[in-house]
Order: C-alpha cells, then sequence, then structure tokens
C-alpha cells in the first residue's frame, strides 16, 4: 500500500493534467475525496477538472470546490484519470468508463472486491474511506488540512463512519479528525451543514417507507422496500433514501436491515447494514454487488417477490444458518 501511496504522488508531482470522478449518485466519501484531491492538485499548481456524471447532489449544494463540477467528460482530454471510491468500472456512470484511457488511469479505493480496473490500483480495505487515503496524500506533499480541504476530508470521513460509531473507525482516524479541528474547523458550524439537509418531501416518504416495515428471522431481518409509486407520490428520488437503512438497522434485535429500492420495473437497488461479526458484504456478493463487511448492496433485476424471496434465503443461509 506504502508503494501505491509513493507513485501515485510521483504521477501527482510530475504530470499536469487531471480529471478527478467518483461514483455516480455520489455520496459524502465520494464528493468530499473529490474535493480535496482538487484541493491538493490546486495546492500543487496542477491543471486538473472535476467530473460527476450526476453532479453534485442538492444537499451537498454547499459543498465548496476547487473547480466547477463538470457533468459532461472534457472533450479530447489526453491527462491522467483520477477515479475515487468506485468498487468497480461500472459505479463511474457508462460515459466515464467508455472514455477512461485504461493506460493513464488510478484507482483509489477501499471496498471490499475492488475489481483493479486502472492501471494503477490502490485499494485498502482496511480504511474507513477513501477520504483517509487522500489525507495520506496530503500529508505526503505537506499540505495543511486547513480551509476547505479540511472541511472536504471532514465530510468523506465523518460520513463515511457514521460520524465516528462504525467499527471502522480507528485510532488513526480520530487523529486525523483531531488534525482538522488542530487547524480551524468549527465543528458547532460545520457538522450541521451535512445534518441538516432534509426535506419535507423526504420525511413523508420516510413516513410511507416506515410504514412498510416487515421483520423476518425471528425479528433479527428489518426489510423495507421502497416503491417507484412511494417516489413519485411524495416528489422524491433515490437520494432521498440515503440513511433509511441505517435508521431501521436500530431496531431492537435486528442483526440485519434491508432497504431495496425500485428504480425501474424490474430492476432493484438493495443495501444492506449489519453491525459486528454480520458480514453483509457475503450476501451482496451473491447478487453481484459490494462493500464493506458491515454495509454493502447492488442491483438484482428481477420481480418485486423474487428479489425479496432471494435475499431472506440467502440471510437465512450464509448469515443465519436456518
Amino acid at each position: 500500500m506504502e508503494n501505491h501511496l509513493k507513485e501515485i504522488c510521483q504521477i501527482l508531482k510530475g504530470e499536469d493534467d487531471f480529471l478527478i470522478a467518483a461514483h455516480y449518485h455520489p455520496d459524502g466519501d465520494a464528493l468530499g475525496s473529490t474535493a480535496a484531491l482538487g484541493f491538493i492538485l490546486k495546492a500543487l499548481g496542477k491543471r486538473f477538472r472535476i467530473y460527476n456524471q450526476s453532479g453534485v447532489p442538492e444537499a451537498m449544494q454547499w459543498l465548496e470546490f476547487p473547480a466547477p463540477m463538470l457533468t459532461e467528460i472534457p472533450k479530447n482530454f489526453d491527462g491522467w484519470y483520477l477515479i475515487l471510491d468506485c468498487g468497480d468500472a461500472a459505479r463511474m456512470g457508462e460515459n466515464l468508463m467508455n472514455a477512461m484511457d485504461p493506460e493513464k488511469s488510478i484507482n483509489i479505493d477501499h471496498h471490499m472486491g475492488n475489481t483493479d480496473f486502472a492501471t494503477i490500483n490502490w485499494v485498502d480495505t482496511n480504511r474507513p474511506a477513501v477520504g483517509e487515503m487522500i489525507t495520506l496524500i496530503a500529508r505526503e506533499f505537506k499540505i495543511s488540512l486547513s480551509g476547505p480541504l479540511g472541511e472536504a476530508l471532514y465530510l468523506s470521513i465523518a460520513t463515511d463512519t457514521g460520524f465516528f460509531t462504525y467499527g471502522n473507525t480507528k485510532p488513526e482516524t480520530l487523529e486525523i479528525i483531531a488534525d482538522i479541528i488542530r487547524h480551524g474547523l468549527q465543528l458547532g458550524e460545520f457538522v450541521p451543514k451535512i445534518r441538516n439537509q432534509w426535506t419535507m418531501k423526504r420525511i413523508k416518504l420516510w413516513t410511507l417507507a416506515l410504514d412498510k416495515i416487515q421483520l423476518y428471522h425471528n425479528e433479527q431481518t428489518a426489510m423495507i422496500f421502497v416503491t417507484q409509486e412511494m417516489l413519485a407520490e411524495t416528489n422524491t428520488g433515490g437520494p432521498d433514501c440515503e440513511g433509511l437503512v441505517n435508521f431501521i438497522s436500530r431496531i431492537r434485535k435486528v442483526r440485519v436491515a434491508i432497504v431495496v429500492r425500485e428504480d425501474s420495473q424490474h430492476r432493484f437497488k438493495f443495501s444492506l447494514r449489519s453491525s459486528g461479526s454480520d458480514n453483509v458484504q457475503i450476501i451482496a456478493s451473491m447478487f453481484g454487488g459490494g462493500g464493506h463487511k458491515n454495509a454493502s448492496g447492488g442491483m438484482i433485476e428481477s420481480s418485486a417477490e423474487n428479489v425479496r424471496t432471494r435475499l431472506i434465503s440467502a440471510l437465512a443461509e450464509k448469515l443465519y444458518n436456518l
């Protein structure tokens, strides 16, 4: 891992044209690490652009970026592609996947099962967030974790550790946060920007969804299906479902929480959450998905009832030994 870090820093130092991208429908880690790496390149005086197929979600519009967020790939781009927080090439989006020069690509990620799709693959599953890996790059160049860079790193690491409550939070993680705070981050002013972004539409969606909770396996599994009808009724979308699976995982006795969202007819996105030794990444991998031990997901193309049956059966067999 140390060799990959050194190699990437040599490229960042020696080259002068970069495109930074992360997975579509970006979360806090994807956006925070994108912005942070951009601020590092800006400090180094490099040419760079930042891209995301989905753009910046409404709830993250407050985040400061070092350059405009592009939603179209620059024409005739001939530099290096820096791909962040993508477990496989498809997660970056079809347009970028087709445009990327495989000979000039760097994959920085922390997901289990990463497919090593780039020329240089720095994948460290022991890191709770890609933002923590970007911090190591900043330190290699002796760049202070202050201002917008520190804010972007905090966003990345805080959101992917459940604000430092998940098992992936390590002492080093908290030491990085302490360093950011020492460099001036005001938690009382900054954290509400991340957390206080809900809309009434989202509240209405959650009200509908929570009314549909189903429990399985002697109340050890909680599941919610979010249908297209529910999204249409509340005028919401996929980002409004974020956090729902973590919320229902707090039900007493529940070991695994599942939220299944209907993306289109016969196409369903599932999210799995667990705690402790319950490894839901094994379940996700059975359906071509991936992620982490306690937070994984994927996509299944089938009928709603078949999706439900397959997920519940997989948990019974692989996790509960029923």
